[in-house]
C-alpha cells in the first residue's frame, strides 16, 4: 500500500493510549512478532501459548488477549480477535499501525513491515462430503458482510467475475450488502494445499440469520445454505461458512501483508450434524499449522 499522505494522522482517526499503545489491542510496536496466529476465543490463545518454548509477553484488553513468545526458534504472537468481521477491521488496522506507523509522530513509516497472519477458527461445512473434523483452508473468501466495500483501495483485489456469477446464482437481494470475493495470500495457500480441503469460504455478518439459521424469526432467503452449496465457479465450490476470513484476506491484500484462514469443520449444515467435542482436533490443527509456517 502506498503512503499517499506523509503527514500526521489525526488523534481522532488513530487513537493512541497514554502509554503509547494502540487503542483496542493495548499493544506497543515491540509487543508483536512478524508472525501472528489469530483466533476468535481468548481461551484459545492459551492453547497456542502452551506450545511455546518461552513467553515474552501477556496482555489483555476486552476480548483481545495477546501472548508473544517463541516456537521452534521463531518469535510468534498469538492474539484473539473476538467474533465478527467488524472486529477483524479493528485488529487488522491496529496491527498494521503497530507495524507501519510511527506512533509518536503519527506518520507512516517509509520502510514497510510485512506481517504474516494466520487465522485459525471453527466453521460449518456446506458440502455433504466434507466430514466433521476436516480442515478447510480458505483459498477464496466470500464477504457477505460488506466491510471491505467501505475501502476504496479494496476494489483492486476483488474477483469481479466470481462476484458477478455469485450474484446471479443467488438472485442476491438488493437490500443486502454487496458481496465481494478475495484470495488469500499465495504464500499460505501453497503451504496448506494437500492436507486441507480447498476452500471457498463465506464470511457472514452474524451467526443465525446471516448463516441461514432460523430460531424464532423468518428468513429473507430460506434456502440460503442450499444456494451456497450449489454455487460453482472456476473450479471452486462454497465449502464452509464462518465470520472473519473475508476482511482478513481483503485488508491484508490492501495493506501488504500475508494472511489466510484455516478452519476446523465442527458442523455440517447440509447433514445438520455437529461435533461439540472438537478441542483435541483444534489443538492438532494449531500445532500442525505452526509447524508448517514456523519451521
Amino acid at each position: 500500500m502506498d503512503n499517499k499522505i506523509l503527514q500526521p494522522i489525526a488523534e481522532s482517526e488513530l487513537i493512541i493510549n497514554d502509554d503509547g499503545s494502540v487503542f483496542h489491542l493495548h499493544l506497543l510496536p515491540e509487543d508483536i512478532a512478524d508472525n501472528l496466529v489469530i483466533v476468535g476465543d481468548p481461551g484459545r490463545v492459551d492453547m497456542i501459548a502452551a506450545h511455546f518454548d518461552a513467553i515474552d509477553l501477556v496482555k489483555q484488553n476486552r476480548e483481545f488477549r495477546t501472548v508473544t513468545g517463541w516456537y521452534n526458534g521463531v518469535r510468534v504472537t498469538a492474539l484473539s480477535h473476538g467474533i465478527g468481521t467488524d472486529n477483524i477491521d479493528i485488529v487488522m488496522t491496529e496491527l498494521d499501525a503497530l507495524a507501519n506507523i510511527d506512533l509518536r509522530t503519527r506518520i507512516p513509516k517509509e520502510q514497510h513491515r510485512r506481517l504474516r497472519i494466520l487465522r485459525i477458527g471453527t466453521c460449518g461445512a456446506i458440502q455433504p462430503d466434507i466430514e466433521l473434523g476436516s480442515y478447510i483452508f480458505s483459498e477464496v473468501s466470500v464477504g457477505i458482510d460488506g466491510v471491505m466495500n467501505w475501502y476504496s483501495d479494496a476494489s483492486r483485489y476483488m474477483l469481479k467475475d466470481f462476484e458477478a456469477a455469485f450474484v446471479e446464482h443467488m438472485s442476491w437481494p438488493e437490500r443486502f450488502a454487496k458481496p465481494y470475493f478475495v484470495k488469500s495470500s499465495e504464500l499460505f495457500a501453497e503451504r496448506f494445499r494437500g492436507w486441507t480441503v480447498k476452500g471457498m469460504t463465506v464470511s457472514a455478518p452474524g451467526f443465525y440469520g446471516p448463516q441461514g439459521r432460523s430460531v424464532r424469526m423468518g428468513l429473507t432467503v430460506p434456502d440460503l445454505v442450499a444456494k451456497f452449496e450449489s454455487f460453482r465457479y472456476a473450479g471452486y465450490r462454497v465449502t464452509n461458512i464462518e465470520m472473519e476470513s473475508s476482511v482478513l484476506a481483503g485488508m491484508a491484500s490492501v495493506l501488504g501483508h500475508d494472511a489466510g484462514t484455516v478452519c476446523l469443520a465442527v458442523a455440517n449444515r447440509h447433514r445438520q450434524d455437529i461435533n461439540p467435542d472438537y478441542k483435541p482436533l483444534m489443538d492438532k490443527l494449531l500445532v500442525k499449522s505452526m509447524d508448517i509456517l514456523f519451521k
